[in-house]
């Protein structure tokens, strides 16, 4: 296979997508084909190109259009698992999250305190289990190597404390709260975006709008959705990670899907929260339902955990009765309960979990799993965003021994994606902070954007914390191609519909001059 794309170029637009597109028609085997552009297809894309592999992701859709994009944004060290006895899995959720803020994403992450608020309606029995997983967490954080200057140990902390952190929280019997620490990303779509641009980077190509039908586990036709041609080719190998489309690219799996919803409310709703605000729900010993402070000056509220059977639709949407349990969850430790009409907008995703018996989808485990169907199509499925790195890790590994492909090592454990920065370097980034946090080292090219043409600097929709130049380095290099490109996944204006409805003229006209 051959292309015009010089490796080292981590820039995803229309004019390399239509080079691309042109260079893979005129044939040639490749080695690694990747369907599903989500978190793990991304990942996938990355593995295998830093391994020196011939690949090429395509996703029907957009980067980030799945479940990847509806995630609490949260890396997670994997406390709830321990409840279960998921001991491994754990173990593995710590230890990703130490490489993804350490080494390979620390521009996209950050430590976020979590607090239980001790009230009233928390007896001795259930504080004493959040502290013990609370300590459990501590041994998960030393036991993969992070250290405390990343994330703090836990603690019990003043109710004065407790307030700082969530100033909401009913003052009224409180005794103080509980304290811990994990990680948050700025937002998951913008990880994704980055893992396939650092793909690029190795070599790899990135096509999106592109569907794969017929698939083997050495062919398929693929189908630009932009213009409706067809072109079919060979593989090596070919890798499904499709996500909650999974079972339609392998019949021979079976998923089990579930619903996880979050609400979206104005961070003043919150009076400053700087938290987790983690509240347990009523019945249960190890979950829980958290608040906590988002991109766009918004707080997130989630998270559901609901059986999704049937068709799976491109949006969930949240039902009536999850928005009344996250409402009425929260609101026995808040001051004033929080209503309806406070509410600017909700998201919902699937996650694809494997189907393992008559458990229910709270229940049934997070682990991964690298399946080969009879027609050698190598699927990953189940796994979390956490863990996306060693779900790739072990897709690509399957691939390279199933067909006996001629690979370097894994070397994603310490491969910086795209915009990587952190330490001193990080702070002498001569650019705003919210830049900063979003595009890492590239925050200078973004603000010389508008540096070079100074209408770009304008909000995108008056009190936005957007600029029309991060609308143009999303068309000129994060692969955006059309509007809901910009508003849903490469910025996530359009979680509330009158904001996304007032930066629709700004989206179009980023297009317009392409």
């Amino acid at each position: 296979m051959t292309t015009t794309t010089t490796r080292g170029d981590s820039a995803l637009n229309a004019a390399r997508r239509q080079r691309e597109l042109a260079a893979l028609g005129d044939g040639g085997v490749i080695d690694v084909l990747v369907i599903g552009g989500g978190i793990t297809g991304a990942g996938v894309a990355l593995d295998a190109a830093a391994r020196g592999l011939r690949t090429v992701l395509v996703e029907k859709h957009d980067l980030a259009f799945g479940t990847s994009r509806w995630s609490s944004k949260l890396v997670h060290g994997g406390l709830r698992y321990l409840a279960s006895g998921g001991v491994g899995i754990a173990h593995e959720s710590a230890v990703e999250r130490d490489i993804l803020l350490t080494r390979t994403a620390p521009h996209l992450t950050r430590a976020l305190p979590q607090v239980v608020p001790l009230l009233p309606s928390i007896g001795a029995a259930q504080k004493a289990l959040v502290r013990t997983g609370f300590l459990a967490g501590d041994v998960l954080r030393r036991a993969a190597g992070t250290a405390p200057s990343v994330l703090p140990r836990s603690r019990r902390i003043a109710a004065a404390e407790a307030l700082r952190f969530a100033p909401t929280v009913r003052r009224a019997g409180l005794r103080g709260g509980l304290l811990a620490w994990d990680g948050q990303l700025v937002d998951d779509a913008r990880l994704v975006v980055a893992i396939a641009r650092t793909a690029a980077r190795e070599g790899a190509t990135v096509l999106t709008r592109v569907e794969a039908t017929g698939v083997t586990g050495t062919s398929a036709t693929l189908r630009d959705t932009v213009t409706g041609e067809t072109l079919d080719v060979t593989a090596r190998s070919v890798i499904n990670a499709a996500g909650v489309w999974a079972d339609q690219v392998d019949s021979s799996i079976e998923l089990r899907p579930s619903r996880g919803t979050h609400l979206v409310f104005d961070a003043a709703a919150f009076g400053g929260l700087s938290a987790s605000l983690t509240v347990p729900i009523p019945g249960s010993t190890s979950r829980f339902i958290f608040a906590f402070p988002a991109a766009h000056n918004r707080v997130y509220l989630g998270l559901t955990d609901e059986e999704a059977p049937g068709p799976v639709p491109d949006v969930p949407h949240a039902t009536d009765a999850e928005i009344d349990f996250l409402l009425d969850t929260v609101n026995t430790v808040l001051r004033e309960p929080l209503r309806r009409g406070d509410i600017r907008g909700t998201f919902a995703g699937l996650r694809p979990l494997l189907r393992t018996g008559g458990d229910s989808t709270a229940d049934i485990s997070r682990e991964h799993a690298v399946l080969t169907s009879p027609t050698g199509v190598i699927t990953v499925v189940g796994g979390k965003l956490t863990t996306y790195r060693k779900m790739a890790e072990d897709a690509v590994d399957a691939a390279v021994s199933r067909s006996k492909l001629t690979a370097a090592p894994c070397r994603t454990r310490r491969l910086p994606l795209v915009g990587a920065v952190s330490g001193a370097a990080r702070d002498a980034i001569a650019a705003p902070p919210r830049l900063v946090e979003r595009y890492g080292s590239e925050a200078r090219t973004v603000l010389g954007l508008a540096e070079q043409h100074p209408t770009l600097a304008a909000e995108v929709a008056p009190g936005m914390d957007v600029t029309a130049a991060e609308f143009a380095f999303a068309v000129d290099y994060e692969g955006a191609l059309d509007e809901s490109d910009l508003l849903d996944r490469r910025t996530r204006i359009g979680l509330v519909a009158e904001d996304r409805k007032a930066a629709e003229p700004a989206a179009r006209a980023a297009l317009d001059e392409v």
